[in-house]
Parts: structure tokens; sequence; C-alpha cells
């Protein structure tokens, strides 16, 4: 897809694809209002920028949309692609991944959302570790900034399509 097609196709043919790089609707409607972007770059401030002024219920929405890092099955090729630093990953590694995952749902409500692009496991693991102890206001801020990221991210890919 190129710039000018985001810019200038049909919101139903738009949404969705809007919805892969970032699962709040919110965020979406909010891009889909915003529009032409004239560059990549008005493209990903304009993203950044409503990101920032949405609620956290909105930020909430778009954690759930995320497969929880090292969990296997139905995940998206985006996600595998962003997550792929776990395939090599030991299998004490994984499993600690998995019990402190937990241990951060229980703690925050919302899983552990980590710009997981060019990290392996042990870095993963080590965010990890050092995010837990944080105040949960704090973690909701850090993990917004993430999905920011990845939205980022995932709206370049959208354009090399």
């Amino acid at each position: 897809m190129i710039l000018a097609e985001l810019d200038r196709s049909d919101e139903a043919i738009i949404a969705p694809r809007l919805l892969k790089c970032c699962g709040c609707n919110n965020w979406v409607q909010q891009m889909l209002k915003v529009r032409p972007f004239n560059t990549r770059a008005e493209l990903e401030a304009k993203a950044a920028e409503i990101w920032f002024h949405l609620k956290p219920e909105d930020w909430l929405e778009a954690f759930s949309k995320h497969p929880k890092i090292g969990e296997k099955g139905k995940v998206s090729q985006w996600s595998a692609q962003e997550q792929s630093g776990m395939n090599s990953a030991a299998a004490q590694v994984a499993g600690r991944l998995a019990e402190l995952n937990q241990v951060y749902f229980e703690k925050f409500g919302f899983i552990f959302i980590v710009c997981a692009t060019g990290k392996n496991a042990d870095e993963m693991l080590s965010l990890l570790e050092a995010r837990l102890p944080n105040e949960p206001s704090d973690e909701l801020r850090i993990a917004a900034a993430e999905q920011s990221k990845i939205t980022i991210l995932r709206l370049r890919k959208l354009l090399s399509e």
C-alpha cells in the first residue's frame, strides 16, 4: 500500500488495515478523520499524537489485542515477526517469561507490552523483570509508549505491503 492509497481509500477498506497496526478503535477513527497524510513522517507524527491523547481505556483496548510475549498458537504474522527473538529462547528463559507474564498481568491488569522487534528472549526477560517493580500508573505510561513504537513499526509495514 502506498501513502496515497491510505489517504484516499474508503474508510471501510482502510479501517481494518489501521486496526492491524493498533488494536484501538478510537485511534483508528481519529486517524481516519485526520487524513490525508502528506508524508510518512506526518503519518507517524499524527499516529503518535493521537495515541498519546487517548484515554487509558483506549490503551488497554490496544494492549488486549496483543499476544503475550512468547505465546504460541494463533498470533498474527506481524506479531510472530516482532517476537522472533523468542524462537531461539532457552527453555528456562521461555518458562521464566511465561511465569513473569502472569505475575505482571496480576499486578497491572494487562499483559506486558514491549516493542519486541530486534530483541532476543533474554533482553525481553530483563525488561520484564525491570518493569515489574513499577507503580501501576507509571507502568501504564511505559506500556503506552511501547505500544506507540509498535504502531509506528506496523504502519511502516502497512506501507510496504
